[in-house]
C-alpha cells in the first residue's frame, strides 16, 4: 500500500484523495483550511446561506466520480439541470435569456435581430470538433507536452485568441460579451484565451447547466463523508514544502511536522511550495471578482438563478443559495469599478433591493483567496503558452503530481474534477507491501 499524501482539501484534492484511496492507497489530506474551498459556502446573519459555487457543466464528471469512490450520486444527492443557462442584460436596454439546447438559443438570439440565431448556432457548432480533440487528448487522458497529436498540437499551437474569433464572427457586440463573458468574469483579457477555449459555449448549449439539491455544501457534505468510508486522514497543518530524497518526492514537511509519503498530489497553487514555485514561475494566479452576498426579505424581482449585467462595471447575480421563509438568498459579483456599491449599480439598472436587505458579507477578491485558501479560477490565460505551463496531471518532480484549477485540464468544477481522474490513472492501483 502506497503513502500518498495530497496538499490541498478544496474540490480537486477532495476528489483526488477518494479516487486514490478507492485504488488502494493511505491517503492523507493537509490543509490549515476548513475542508471544501471554494465550495464551502457562506453563512450570514438571520439563516442566510449563500453557495460559491452554483452550477456545473459535465455531470458526467460529478457521476463518475461518487461511482469510481463508492455509491452512485443518485443515492446520496439530486443533480437537476436548470431551466436556463443564464439571462444577459445588455446596455441599450435589450436582453437575452440564453436557454440549452441548439434550437432554444437560434430563436433566443433570433429576437436580438440581424440574424444573429443563425451566426450563434453556427459558432457555437464549430467547436464540435474542438472539443472532440481536447477531450480525447487533453482533458481526458494524461498527455504529454512533447508528444502531441497533430490535431491537439494545431489547436493547442494556434495563435488565434478568441477575441479574433469573436469579431470576425460578430459585427454586434452582444453575442461578443455572452460567448466571453464567463472569462472576462473570472479576470481574463479575451486577447490572451485561446479560441479554442470559447468550446465551454459548446459544452453549454450541448449538456446545459446542472445544480446540486441543497446547493455546493450538499455536495461538499457527502465528499467529507465518503473520506470516512474510504479511511483518508485529514491533518490540519500548514503545508511548507515538498520533502525530496535524492530528486524523488518522500513526504511533506507542515507545520505540524514532516509526512512519510510514496507519493505526493499537489491540490493547490503549486507557487505555494517552493519544490514547485521555479516550474510554474511564469504563471499568475486568476483573481476572483468581488463578491456582496446579501440576504433580502419581500418581494423581488424573479430573476434566473444567473442574470449577468453588462456595463462599465459586469455585475452577475446569482440566486441559488438558502434563506428562511420568505427570504431570498443573493449573490452579487462586480467585475469593473470598485468606486461604486454593487447594490448601487445594479439598482441604476432597474433592479433595486436596497430596501429589502436584512443581512450582507462583503468579500474583497483578498479576503475571498485567503478564504479559499487559494483562487479557484486557476492560472490567468496569458496566449498560447499557458497550456503547457499547468502543471499535471505529473510534474518533472518524480512521485509529485497535480490536480485542482492550477493543474491540467484547468479551472471549473468539470475540469478540476477532470484533474482528479488524471491523478488517479498515472497514480494507478497500490502495490500490496510484502508482510512478514
Amino acid at each position: 500500500m502506497s503513502r500518498v499524501v495530497v496538499v490541498g482539501g478544496g474540490f480537486g484534492g477532495l476528489a483526488s484523495a477518494l479516487r486514490l484511496a478507492k485504488l488502494g492507497h493511505d491517503v492523507t489530506i493537509v490543509d490549515q483550511h476548513d475542508l471544501g474551498g471554494a465550495l464551502l459556502p457562506v453563512r450570514g446573519d438571520e439563516g442566510f446561506v449563500w453557495d460559491t459555487v452554483s452550477h456545473t457543466l459535465l455531470p458526467a464528471v460529478v457521476r463518475d466520480l461518487f461511482r469510481k469512490t463508492g455509491r452512485p450520486l443518485e443515492k446520496e444527492l439530486e443533480l437537476v439541470q436548470l431551466d436556463c443557462l443564464r439571462e444577459h442584460w445588455f446596455a441599450d436596454g435589450s436582453s437575452l435569456v440564453l436557454p440549452t439546447g441548439r434550437s432554444a438559443q437560434h430563436d433566443a438570439f433570433e429576437s436580438l435581430g440581424q440574424g444573429l440565431g443563425r451566426a450563434w448556432v453556427d459558432h457555437v457548432a464549430s467547436f464540435a470538433d474542438d472539443w472532440d480533440v481536447i477531450r480525447r487528448g487533453y482533458a481526458e487522458v494524461p498527455w504529454d507536452p512533447e508528444q502531441l497529436p497533430r490535431d491537439l498540437a494545431s489547436r493547442l499551437d494556434s495563435r488565434e485568441t478568441l477575441a479574433r474569433r469573436l469579431r470576425g464572427r460578430f459585427r454586434d457586440v452582444r453575442p461578443r460579451l455572452v460567448a466571453g463573458q464567463a472569462f472576462t468574469m473570472d479576470g481574463h483579457a479575451l486577447r490572451d484565451v485561446p479560441a479554442w477555449a470559447g468550446l465551454s459555449a459548446y459544452l453549454e448549449q450541448r449538456f446545459g447547466a446542472w445544480a446540486v439539491t441543497g446547493g455546493a455544501g450538499a455536495l461538499l457534505g457527502s465528499l467529507v463523508r465518503r473520506l470516512d468510508t474510504r479511511h483518508v486522514a485529514v491533518v490540519r497543518a500548514r503545508v511548507r514544502d515538498v520533502v525530496l530524497r535524492q530528486g524523488r518526492a518522500a513526504g511533506l514537511r507542515t507545520s505540524e511536522g514532516d509526512l512519510d509519503a510514496d507519493v505526493v498530489v499537489c491540490a493547490v497553487d503549486p507557487r505555494s511550495l517552493p519544490a514547485l514555485a521555479p516550474l510554474v514561475r511564469r504563471t499568475s494566479p486568476a483573481i476572483p471578482p468581488a463578491a456582496s452576498y446579501v440576504g433580502l426579505v419581500g418581494d423581488v424581482p424573479d430573476v434566473p438563478h444567473e442574470l449577468v449585467v453588462h456595463g462599465e462595471t459586469t455585475l452577475v447575480v446569482r440566486t441559488l443559495g438558502s434563506a428562511p421563509p420568505g427570504g431570498h438568498a443573493w449573490t452579487v459579483l462586480s467585475r469593473g469599478r470598485r468606486d461604486e456599491d454593487p447594490l448601487t449599480a445594479l439598482a441604476r439598472h432597474g433592479l433595486d433591493v436596497r430596501e429589502q436587505v436584512v443581512a450582507r458579507v462583503d468579500l474583497s477578491p483578498r479576503e475571498l483567496v485567503e478564504r479559499w485558501g487559494g483562487t479557484p479560477l486557476g492560472v490567468s490565460w496569458r496566449g498560447r503558452r499557458t497550456v503547457r505551463e499547468r502543471l499535471g496531471p505529473r510534474t518533472p518532480v518524480p512521485g509529485v503530481y497535480a490536480a485542482g484549477a492550477h493543474a491540467t485540464p484547468g479551472s471549473g468544477l468539470p475540469y478540476v474534477g477532470l484533474s482528479a481522474a488524471l491523478v488517479a490513472e498515472v497514480v494507478g492501483r497500490a502495490e500490496r507491501r510484502p508482510t512478514g
